[in-house]
């Protein structure tokens, strides 16, 4: 077990994420259905935590690269999300657990900004798709927000990561499309671009009693867009051998699905419905749950590989 631990990679924190959020994805057809994700979740964020606490120098030297440091933040995305798990069988705890996960989203995103890019050693090299997780990410306390009667808190930190994904996203797509050169590792992590619009828009929607129209229809347009982009070109990057950073293949997809969603209910509750977006819906629900399972398999192999090699090593 100890050893599972050492080996977990730290990016699995996006898996953990993918699966929380696929839960509340799938809810609509089977309450079962999400229970059973959201353990998954739970289970991963468990093994997460001991590997904290009994691998603890490991952990910080992890974090010292500016792709881990980017990703980890879905650890406290994850904890927000698996509040409104916890809420059916206890208000207080669920409370105390969102708002843990938001005030170690804020620490974490404050350290990553002081290390990574108040810094002198910054370069445009060392900016990746998943810089958007530390600030945008914030956003999934907009859209949990509602459950805890904390609207006020969400649509603070809506307009706060809508900013950042408008001041990131050129430069992030300057990095990938203009300065290229990406380590292959860091490939799948473009899959991330899908995730921003459309977290700032299911926290619009779910932190906002009333809403604008144009704004809906516009952070759908870039959501939609930036996820078919993501979606075309997914094809290339499952060609490459598994890294640990294809946990971006998860959540990015499942919130493109769980936004579209909600866009959708509210666009029919105002008079504006678009019946191609039923069908669109439920291809990105099959999309999202295919490629958070793909990537669950394709962990849990990465792992026993690691100890099937350790077992063989201490053989030889």
């Amino acid at each position: 077990m100890k050893k599972l631990l050492k080996d977990l990679p730290l990016p699995i924190t996006g898996l953990m994420l993918g699966f929380a959020a696929l839960g509340n994805l799938v809810q609509t057809y089977s309450q079962d259905i999400r229970n059973i994700f959201g353990t998954i979740s739970f289970i991963i964020f468990i093994l997460v935590v001991l590997k904290m606490l009994l691998f603890s120098e490991g952990v910080k030297e992890a974090l010292e690269n500016p792709l881990v440091a980017s990703v980890f933040p879905t650890f406290s995305m994850t904890m927000m999300l698996l509040a409104t798990y916890i809420k059916p069988f206890s208000d207080g705890i669920a409370g105390v657990f969102w708002f843990a996960g938001l005030i170690l989203h804020m620490i974490l995103m404050i350290g990553f900004t002081q290390k990574f890019v108040l810094n002198d050693n910054y370069s445009i090299k060392k900016v990746f798709p998943s810089w958007f997780i530390p600030y945008v990410g914030i956003a999934v306390a907009s859209v949990t927000s509602g459950v805890f009667g904390m609207q006020s808190i969400g649509k603070v930190l809506f307009l706060f990561a809508l900013i950042a994904f408008i001041v990131l996203l050129p430069i992030v797509l300057k990095r990938i499309l203009v300065v290229k050169d990406m380590p292959e590792a860091t490939i799948p992590s473009i899959a991330i671009l899908s995730a921003p619009a459309s977290l700032c828009l299911a926290g619009y929607i779910n932190s906002f009693e009333v809403k604008n129209t144009v704004l809906v229809y516009i952070l759908l347009l870039v959501a939609q867009i930036l996820y078919w982009g993501v979606i075309f070109y997914l094809s290339r990057m499952l060609r490459l051998p598994f890294y640990p950073s294809y946990s971006g293949f998860t959540f990015p997809l499942v919130i493109s699905g769980l936004a579209l969603k909600l866009a959708n209910g509210f666009l029919v509750s105002s008079g504006h419905s678009m019946p191609l977006f039923i069908k669109l819906i439920f291809i990105e629900e099959v999309i999202a749950a295919l490629a958070c399972i793909y990537v669950l398999i394709r962990f849990i192999g990465f792992l026993f590989a690691r100890e099937g090699a350790t077992e063989m090593e201490k053989r030889a």
